[in-house]
């Protein structure tokens, strides 16, 4: 198990002890979380504008990537809504007031806000480490924020840390995804194992990008890292809609990014009920993603 795994839980769980009860510095908290969460998506865009052997492999990556993106939507979407039927939940969509037309805008401009780093990191060179020490920042303060949040909206350690609907979820995700894999290897001719590592990161871009390229070279560890990076942002555009239809294909879509970047976008659509069920299925996912790839490259 990576140490990993267990560190990006301390500023959430550290924000959980905060006790705030105040509304007004809830409501700032929340608009503090909302600029942390732009500046995320910029750092990932100029991250995204240094990976490596793009410009010479676009055409391979693309024709994988929109294989893989394809089907682990498609069978994503196909089995989540069984979960919702073995475990309804009660969402309070009252929550948000704004029309969902807007919603939606409002999480395409956050898809925006990544293109506009992709741009500026074109032109502008920065240091990958200064880049990735700042996101990880933020992304600390952020966690610590919702433990605030979560601890202001009354729920108990109990109902984040045990929850069947998380673990259904989970569950559904994973080998949804592995299966997508596994088709998207079959279609374009790759041995069977390697697709399957292609869609072992549930989101975790930084993580999947990174061992793969290690494992199975800078081609398909480019496609791994912009298929999870792609699986944040359509989560993001589709969260409000889906939240609707079925609140466990919005919890779960998002894999791994449900217990951290996605989280907010949940809470605002679905209400503090969502909360826990995504921490669950966020937490599950970011732990089987260090486990598996090293296994499975281990295997290739």
């Amino acid at each position: 198990m990576s140490l990993e795994s267990l560190i990006i839980l301390l500023p959430l769980f550290g924000g959980y002890l905060v006790p705030v009860t105040n509304r007004r510095l809830l409501a700032g908290i929340d608009r503090i979380l909302s600029g942390i969460v732009y500046l995320i998506l910029a750092l990932m865009g100029l991250s995204l504008a240094q990976v490596d052997n793009l410009a010479s492999e676009l055409g391979t990556i693309g024709v994988l990537l929109l294989t893989l993106i394809s089907l682990t939507l498609t069978l994503n979407l196909a089995a989540l809504p069984l979960v919702d039927r073995r475990w309804p939940l009660s969402l309070d969509l009252g929550q948000s007031k704004q029309p969902l037309a807007k919603l939606v805008m409002e999480s395409l401009k956050l898809a925006l806000v990544v293109a506009a780093g992709v741009v500026v990191g074109l032109m502008v060179t920065l240091p990958h480490s200064l880049i990735e020490s700042t996101a990880n920042g933020a992304l600390m303060v952020l966690l610590a924020l919702i433990g605030i949040q979560l601890r202001g909206s009354n729920l108990g350690l109990r109902g984040i840390l045990l929850n069947p609907r998380g673990l259904a979820i989970a569950a559904v995700v994973a080998l949804t995804s592995l299966a997508a894999g596994a088709l998207t290897a079959a279609i374009h001719g790759l041995p069977l194992l390697q697709g399957v590592i292609l869609a072992s990161g549930f989101g975790w871009y930084s993580l999947s990008g990174i061992l793969i390229t290690d494992g199975l070279g800078p081609v398909l560890g480019s496609v791994a890292f912009l298929a999870d990076l792609s699986r944040e942002l359509i989560a993001i555009v589709l969260i409000p809609a889906l939240m609707r239809w079925s609140p466990a294909s919005a919890i779960g879509y998002g894999g791994a990014t449900a217990m951290d970047f996605t989280l907010p976008v949940l809470q605002q659509t679905g209400g503090p009920r969502v909360v826990p069920v995504a921490i669950v299925s966020g937490f599950l996912l970011s732990l089987a993603t260090p486990i598996l790839i090293p296994f499975l490259l281990s295997l290739a």
